[in-house]
């Protein structure tokens, strides 16, 4: 069950069990990563409950904490469903390129198609923060570009206390 406050016309909060929320446990895990969650396709709040059982079950990630879930608007390609966001914070012994590698195969377990930008989505999951690394490569950019300029990660971030 969700728990659902308006924020204005365009934009809706949404709380469940583990939505927000904060592990009690310590990590042996060395780097810790900001998550930004996302989907618009599907039943997307059960989705992002299926991705919080994936990641607790495995090894090399340890869950510390998620952000309530923001309903907002599309940007970009607009003529698509609105978007559920969120954030997980994670502590994780893989650097940041596998780390990336192991999101994008999880974008592919959850039914993640690839056809242009900004499309409809099953499930979009972008490392917004790896540590307090700086890396511009062809595949990745940290901290994520315009991270600080977008609602669907400022709004889920403003609740985060890691």
């Amino acid at each position: 069950m969700h728990i659902k406050r308006t924020l204005n016309a365009k934009l809706n909060v949404y709380k469940s069990v583990r939505f927000p929320y904060i592990s009690k446990k310590n990590s042996p895990h060395r780097y810790q990563a900001t998550i930004g969650i996302g989907g618009n396709v599907g039943d997307v709040k059960r989705r992002f409950i299926r991705l919080f059982v994936a990641i607790q079950r495995e090894k090399r990630v340890s869950l510390l904490q998620t952000s309530l879930i923001l309903k907002n608007p599309p940007f970009g390609y607009l003529d698509q469903d609105d978007f559920l966001n969120s954030i997980i914070v994670v502590k994780t012994s893989m650097n940041a390129k596998v780390f990336l590698n192991y999101l994008l195969h999880l974008e592919k377990k959850f039914g993640r198609k690839r056809s242009f930008a900004n499309a409809p989505r099953t499930l979009d999951l972008d490392i917004i923060f790896f540590d307090n690394l700086s890396i511009k490569t062809e595949k990745l950019t940290l901290p994520h570009p315009s991270w600080s300029e977008r609602e669907s990660v400022l709004i889920p971030l403003s609740g985060i206390k890691v």
